[in-house]
């Protein structure tokens, strides 16, 4: 899975603003015990501080079992240096500080065990943390106002606890809907491979049956019948061995309906439906010989071309001209499809169809070795770019 550099970099600026204001909540609690005479229980309190750090700092993933183990434990701990310092506070000269760092970072702490920790042993161990970060104040004396602020600490630890299941169901309902776009993928290259072997396996039984028939007459052009059998061969066991690496997942479903292969040939028929729908006008581009491209890269194409299109009907009502540009050069088949909409303002409600479109349309273009983009155009509108390699002995 790659990692989106800015997202990376914000979480890393997020953990070093963290771990500042700790140092500095730190430094106030160490000043605090050397004025109240509580050096040691400042070290501890800063000492805690740092595991609960080591803890919430490094990224974890979803359902680790050793996060909840290591909150269970610091949690433990830091209720312990609870119990035994609150009883013997010592208010005489003023009060110690509780620990704001440690409070700090246990709230971190519940963050991260809402977000990444296992259903079971998440509610153990929240519920551990959250009694540490809601008694803590007790430490310095167990008056009312200390008990306020245990209350102030722990609607804390609950807004910490809510904003990481909030986090955690986003980001699980998102995962499911891409999820569910890669089983219909899956299901899809399904369909398109039991018509691509049909489609090439006959092609090479027709041409075997034909070199039986050329030996009879022209022994000589045998040979070239073989080389031609070969070739289509090697062809369709590269281009198989693309798309198989798309259906190895257990939750593919081999038996799923079968549907006719569309290629880059049939974008006349599917721009004749666009065009009778009314509305924006899709005018085709074709430059170089397009007969005898790869079934899988034709069809990918033609899928690349056909979701674009849709995106402009959905997205892009108040486009003109949806304009497609159909490229073969030697090693590449290039697609280009452009519309002069008006790219709306950015609002709260993701576009949830297009992204998820194009998550599918990704797969499928990567799993023939091509590459694709989608961004607004430098002059307006909407702009897709897909490029397919091509083996250069297919090029007529």
């Amino acid at each position: 899975m790659q990692t989106n550099p800015n997202r990376t970099i914000l979480r890393r600026l997020a953990q070093f603003l963290a771990l500042f204001g700790m140092a500095l909540l730190g430094l106030f609690d160490v000043v605090q015990g050397i004025f109240n005479g509580s050096e040691v229980l400042g070290l501890i309190q800063v000492g805690l501080a740092l595991a609960a750090a080591a803890v919430w700092l490094p990224v974890h993933r979803t359902g680790s079992t050793r996060l909840p183990k290591a909150a269970i434990v610091l949690g433990a701990a830091s209720l312990l240096t609870t119990l035994t310092t609150g009883a013997s506070a010592d208010t005489s000269y003023g009060t110690a500080s509780w620990g704001l760092a440690e409070s700090a970072a246990l709230l971190g702490v519940c963050y991260v065990l809402a977000r990444h920790s296992p259903p079971g042993l998440a509610v153990t161990a929240l519920f551990v943390v959250g009694a540490a970060v809601s008694f803590m104040p007790l430490r310095s004396g167990q008056t009312a106002l200390y008990v306020i602020f245990g209350l102030i600490q722990a609607l804390a630890a609950a807004a910490a606890i809510g904003l990481g299941i909030y986090l955690r169901i986003i980001e699980g309902s998102r995962q499911r809907a891409v999820d569910a776009v890669r089983a219909e993928q899956r299901a899809e290259f399904a369909r398109d491979l039991h018509d691509f072997i049909a489609h090439h396996v006959t092609g090479i039984v027709v041409q075997a049956q034909g070199a039986k028939f050329i030996a009879e007459q022209d022994p000589k052009r045998v040979l070239q019948a073989l080389d031609q059998i070969e070739q289509a061969g090697a062809e369709t066991m590269t281009s198989m061995r693309r798309m198989v690496g798309v259906l190895r997942d257990p939750d593919s479903k081999p038996d799923a309906p079968l549907a006719p292969v569309a290629g880059v040939n049939d974008l006349g028929t599917l721009l004749d439906q666009f065009n009778s729908a009314g509305g924006a006008t899709a005018r085709m581009h074709l430059d170089g010989w397009l007969d005898g491209l790869p079934v899988e890269i034709s069809t990918s194409a033609y899928r690349v071309v056909m979701e674009a299109l849709t995106n402009v009907r959905q997205h892009a009502p108040e486009a003109t001209a949806a304009d497609i540009w159909i490229r073969r050069t030697p090693e590449w088949l290039l697609v280009r499809v452009a519309n002069d909409g008006v790219i709306p303002a950015r609002t709260g409600t993701p576009r949830e169809r297009a992204g998820y479109g194009l998550v599918g349309l990704t797969e499928r273009v990567r799993a023939v070795g091509g590459r694709i983009t989608a961004m607004p155009g430098i002059e307006g509108g909407w702009v897709v770019d897909a490029a397919f390699p091509i083996d250069p002995r297919t090029d007529p």
